[in-house]
């Protein structure tokens, strides 16, 4: 994707929420940078399909209180299947809530996932006769 649309992305995603698009590089690193108050920040190193780049997202922060909130985002962009730069900048979203003092949102996927995988288990161990008790 051409780094101008990925600028307009990231700007009309910023519009919907309390982060601000403070820095966009395209020479080096097609890097996007981000933050909002308290002291957030972020940054988004963009893939560059064209000139043998990068073939995922990138996200990091250089502040140490701000990188375990972006594990979730992480997670996301390396597991399988291609990422657009609005779904990894909605996952940073979810996964900074708490730090803008947000509620956390309730992972509807995630809650469905998880009570698949308890059934599961609980059908595993009737089958292999393991008692309930």
């Amino acid at each position: 994707m051409e780094f101008k649309q990925l600028v307009d992305t990231a700007e009309k995603w910023c519009s919907g929420n309390p982060f601000d698009l403070i820095f966009a590089e395209e020479v080096d690193e097609r890097r996007l940078d981000f933050y909002a108050e308290p002291g957030i920040s972020f940054y988004v190193l963009c893939p560059d399909n064209m000139t043998g780049g990068t073939d995922n997202f990138h996200v990091w922060s250089e502040s140490e209180d701000c990188l375990p909130f972006l594990q979730l985002a992480q997670d996301y962009i390396s597991s399988c299947g291609h990422k657009t730069l609005l779904e990894v900048l909605d996952k940073v979203f979810r996964s900074f809530r708490p730090l803008l003092g947000l509620p956390d949102i309730d992972d509807d996927t995630y809650e469905q996932y998880h009570a698949d995988v308890e059934e599961d288990a609980e059908t595993d161990h009737q089958q292999m006769g393991v008692s309930q008790q």
